[in-house]
């Protein structure tokens, strides 16, 4: 793979939810290094979008390359092991085990055998979790409990990281806490695409943006780009 090849690229998907047309020709690419998101409303397709990503919902046409090797039809647990770690909105910890036990859990090598992701290098990105590294998952605030859903996906030292929302249902000083965590990922190298309806959230740490809206992708460009046409935001993300 060339440095201008992305790391993944999703070529005119198209996907659907039994006879429901859901994904209208869609595609995007992710380079190594970038954080890029794909905005929209809530509804607007971007969570069909991941899980045609990480094949819980195949898609009917196009292509999805991750690092060169087209996944589409792949089972999930293939897609991961291709190196692709995702965080759904549902935030799906193991609420009866500890933070540490919740890391441990799911440890593995990335899917060239190399370890950057260790507990403690963790616990040193995320501080609160080592706080509370005996506590059980299902006690931690809602904010705790994302910053465990990501740090346990970071334990499987995945190439792209994939960020459902993360900011979903958090109060603003949390959200704020949350978007400090993914710009430290940013800095430290993690190749990131990020699913957002938060605007100042995802402008703050996007090197280019995505405005999908009723399936279709809408706009393509950097946050600058994104601001400097209020008629884009005001139509498909209903701010302005």
């Amino acid at each position: 793979m060339t440095a201008e090849t992305p790391l993944l690229a999703i070529e005119d998907v198209h996907t659907y939810y039994g006879l429901s047309h859901i994904l209208w020709a869609v595609s995007l690419t992710v380079r190594r290094g970038e954080c890029v998101t794909l905005i929209g409303r809530n509804g607007a397709g971007k969570t069909t979008t991941f899980r045609s990503i990480i094949g819980l919902t195949a898609p009917r046409s196009g292509r999805v390359l991750f690092d060169g090797v087209s996944i589409a039809g792949m089972p999930p647990h293939r897609i991961a092991r291709q190196g692709i770690g995702f965080v759904p909105e549902e935030r799906a910890i193991f609420p009866d085990l500890s933070v540490w036990e919740n890391l441990d859990v799911a440890r593995k090598p990335g899917a060239d055998g190399r370890v950057d992701w260790t507990i403690e290098r963790a616990y040193d990105v995320f501080p609160r979790l080592a706080e509370r590294k005996d506590q059980q998952g299902g006690t931690l605030s809602g904010g705790e409990q994302q910053m465990l859903t990501i740090a346990r996906t970071l334990m499987g030292n995945p190439d792209l990281l994939l960020l459902d929302e993360p900011s979903e249902g958090l109060a603003p000083l949390i959200v704020t806490q949350i978007g400090d965590l993914v710009a430290r990922l940013k800095r430290e190298g993690v190749t990131i695409l990020l699913s957002e309806q938060n605007l100042p959230f995802a402008l703050r740490l996007s090197d280019r943006v995505y405005v999908i809206d009723d399936g279709k992708i809408r706009f393509t460009g950097t946050p600058a780009d994104l601001t400097a046409q209020p008629e884009i935001v005001r139509t498909y993300l209903g701010v302005g």
